[in-house]
């Protein structure tokens, strides 16, 4: 796989497709299984932890904030649970960080505790660390990709490029690809070490592809605004309709892609769907 850098296009195509909740059926059993445990745990919810789980999931996965960075979602979260449950000490200056900084991750979060005593900000690489260890113990077999998507991807590929465009822990996305026969139907993995979702489509397009010919596959909002921000088009994979949208991507999609029909009617069509399943 080569670096964004030193990328070059092979067809006039490209197809970019996120991994967690889009390929990947384990966006469901991250947030049920760690981010949301791993949360109750680091802060001593355990007296809320029903109603907190619950509202959790709702956030991450159900609504317009499913496929929210980390840093963000926890930040709405505690906010929501000192303003409900319990007070969290030092909340202000976790807040801050995750809505001012230019990166989001486990590192920037380490420089920026390097820079200042904050029990938020500690508490809150604990957390993500944690999150990653529970992630990494999940019986494998139950990371599996949604039903249909490697027939989908193996005929997308033959026709256009193919990169992986994912905000997710990259050694986890190479690590789950790989097992399942989906890395050898790309060209580029993109991950949370790459840079934003936006950031990344942008790059690519410097390879020389048309935009009319760009195509951003995703499950959240946070796909569909890379792809608006690009001016590329959005191909939605519905939360609980995955196996369905996967056959309509093959059936459909991509050769609406190529004949260069996807932006009349069908494009839009697809985003009222997008927005009417998530509430």
């Amino acid at each position: 796989m080569s670096k964004l850098s030193e990328y070059k296009k092979k067809k006039e195509f490209l197809v970019c497709v996120d991994s967690d909740g889009c390929a990947m059926d384990t966006m469901d059993i991250k947030h049920i299984r760690c981010f949301g445990p791993c949360m109750v745990e680091e802060w001593g919810l355990g007296q809320w932890k029903e109603e907190i789980l619950k509202r959790w999931n709702e956030m991450n996965l159900y609504t317009m904030t499913r496929g929210i960075n980390r840093y963000k979602g926890l930040s709405m979260a505690l906010q929501e649970i000192n303003e409900k449950y319990t007070p969290i000490e030092d909340l202000d200056t976790l807040v801050q960080w995750a809505k001012d900084s230019p990166e989001l991750s486990n590192a920037a979060l380490q420089r920026a505790i390097d820079s200042r005593d904050s029990i938020s900000l500690k508490k809150a690489l604990s957390w993500s660390k944690a999150v990653n260890e529970s992630i990494n113990s999940l019986p494998e077999e139950e990371k599996v990709p949604f039903k249909g998507v490697r027939e989908a991807l193996a005929f997308a590929h033959d026709k256009v490029d193919v990169a992986i465009v994912s905000s997710a822990n990259p050694d986890a996305v190479l690590e789950e690809w790989k097992r399942f026969g989906l890395l050898e139907h790309t060209d580029i993995v993109l991950a949370q070490d790459a840079g934003s979702k936006a950031f990344c489509i942008g790059e690519l397009l410097k390879a020389g592809y048309d935009k009319e010919h760009v195509l951003m596959c995703g499950d959240a909002p946070g796909d569909m605004d890379a792809a608006e921000q690009n001016g590329v088009f959005f191909y939605p994979i519905l939360v609980r309709h995955e196996k369905e949208s996967w056959k309509e991507f093959r059936e459909a999609a991509v050769e609406k892609l190529l004949d260069g029909t996807y932006g009349e009617d069908y494009q839009q069509k697809k985003t009222e769907a997008f927005l009417d399943n998530l509430k």
